[in-house]
């Protein structure tokens, strides 16, 4: 039987500027997102990328001296690095720039186009070349967009999209499929936003060159949006009906910021359903952070560079914080201090403990084996079922902050046990029980730890290393198993995983 499929997305970074924490968080719930799936026995493709086209590129680079290929070629390179950086599990890297993106963007253009979806006129309004968005006089908020960004008035000839033809069909979409949008606050966002009446959109510009050519029209440039969304499908190989395409088209989920929502849930299912093509599954918009409470903005030059974190705090710690802080599809605010925190308090002080303390004692009192498991119908041990069951509807719901409340609920279930336990007493006085305590830990330990993948997968593989648990072992579907340690496996000397963070002082 055919392993279950799943096409998880993050959005394709903008390449006018480096890479920050912003873009980190987006890029590592896809990834803790995408882990989860593989080890629970999907076959995954992880798209990410960078969007290298529009007018904001061609007056940043000119503005830099550079060509804008050379400064897509530098930034898109960032994002990469990025990627590595972080270690992001993607399975492909798509550039608006390759030819094969080019290929699948015209034949997009091309099949709504022969669905009479697309006709010439000419264009005259508002248009933000900072959000590479087209604003109505009704939307602007002191003369700006609705985000702050300068607008200035364009009038040239444009190629149109009848988006306002699609309004109902749009509204009947998410009325049938009401987990298309989440969270559920931008779901009615999205529906007042379509109720409030949809108007033919501008799909093409030419006063301005770089960009891909509108076929059979090469003076008029693809609207910058049309473009970065057909990636989705160019990477799949559209418009040939790829293997790839076959397999994993329509995306499971699209996982955007809510700057971009409008365009994820109405222009692009519009674009879809023009060139008959199914939509995504689910397009899940995430918050925005700020940094000690002040919007990242590069004026006020406050962006966190997400290296800067890694190298300050570690990766795991890092990719652990960012999922574990903010509720995913809330705002949240990066705070030194909480970061602390999160990681003494969580990985150290609990998780990090619990392994430490447990491995040590059974070095030390075990002759650094698996210890028996003779005397365990005749212990308590904390039962988890309800964790688990908890922990797979979290993370199926993109509830990462609850999955990981689970780990952390876990691991203090188990550090009781161990207080209330005391195996350090029982050596003298029961030591078969003490083997008995100490092989529950360990249990508890590999579950804990099965469950650690998708968010610190190096500190769940040096955990799950130090137990000597076979590679093949590792899957949730060894999760809900019992007693899955062999007593008399020898271990390696146990190695601190979660350090204590102190600040350094000079």
């Amino acid at each position: 039987m055919d392993a279950p499929h799943f096409y998880i997305t993050t959005p394709i970074y903008y390449v006018n500027d480096r890479p920050h924490i912003g873009h980190a968080y987006t890029s590592v719930a896809c990834d803790v997102l995408a882990r989860f799936k593989r080890l629970s026995g999907y076959n995954v493709k992880f798209l990410t990328g960078t969007d290298e086209h529009g007018q904001k590129i061609e007056k940043a680079a000119m503005a830099a001296g550079l060509t804008p290929q050379a400064m897509a070629d530098a930034n898109s390179q960032h994002f990469r690095d990025m990627a590595t950086l972080m270690n992001i599990s993607n399975d492909d890297f798509i550039r608006t720039t390759e030819p094969r993106h080019k290929a699948g963007a015209q034949a997009l253009w091309k099949k709504m186009e022969e669905n009479g979806h697309i006709y010439l006129g000419s264009y005259s309004g508002w248009y933000a070349v900072r959000d590479e968005a087209y604003y109505q006089e009704s939307e602007l908020v002191n003369g700006k967009a609705p985000t702050g960004a300068e607008v200035e008035w364009v009038e040239e000839s444009s190629y149109f999209f009848r988006l306002s033809a699609f309004q109902d069909k749009l509204l009947e979409h998410y009325k049938t499929n009401p987990d298309f949008i989440g969270p559920d606050s931008r779901r009615n966002e999205v529906i007042s936003f379509v109720k409030g009446g949809l108007r033919d959109l501008s799909i093409s510009r030419t006063t301005f060159s770089w960009g891909i050519p509108v076929p059979d029209a090469p003076k008029h440039i693809m609207y910058v949006w049309l473009d970065a969304l057909a990636n989705y499908l160019s990477a799949l190989g559209y418009p040939d009906n790829t293997p790839d395409f076959k397999t994993f088209w329509p995306a499971d989920v699209h996982m955007v910021g809510k700057d971009i929502l409008r365009f994820h849930t109405v222009y692009w299912p519009a674009f879809l359903l023009a060139a008959d093509l199914p939509c995504p599954e689910h397009i899940f918009a995430h918050g925005w952070w700020t940094i000690e409470r002040e919007k990242i903005s590069k004026s006020l030059g406050n962006a966190i560079p997400a290296k800067e974190l890694v190298d300050t705090f570690g990766l795991d710690q890092t990719r652990w914080f960012l999922m574990r802080e903010v509720p995913f599809g809330n705002d949240g605010n990066f705070s030194r201090e909480r970061m602390v925190t999160v990681i003494n308090s969580e990985l150290a002080n609990n998780i990090g403990n619990l392994v430490q303390r447990t491995l040590s004692m059974i070095h030390k009192n075990c002759g650094g084996m698996i210890p028996a498991n003779d005397m365990l119908s005749s212990l308590f041990a904390s039962p988890i079922d309800d964790l688990l069951d908890n922990y797979h509807a979290s993370m199926n719901d993109n509830a990462f902050t609850n999955a990981a409340e689970t780990i952390v609920t876990l691991a203090s279930r188990y550090n009781s046990f161990i207080d209330a336990q005391a195996p350090w007493k029982l050596k003298k006085e029961a030591p078969e029980k003490m083997e008995a305590v100490l092989y529950i830990l360990a249990e508890g330990i590999r579950k804990i730890a099965i469950m650690v993948q998708p968010f610190m997968p190096d500190s769940a593989s040096k955990i799950l290393d130090q137990l000597a648990v076979p590679a093949d072992q590792r899957s949730f579907r060894h999760l809900s198993e019992t007693f899955m340690l062999i007593p008399g496996t020898m271990l390696p000397p146990p190695q601190p995983v979660f350090p204590r963070f102190t600040e350094k002082t000079a």
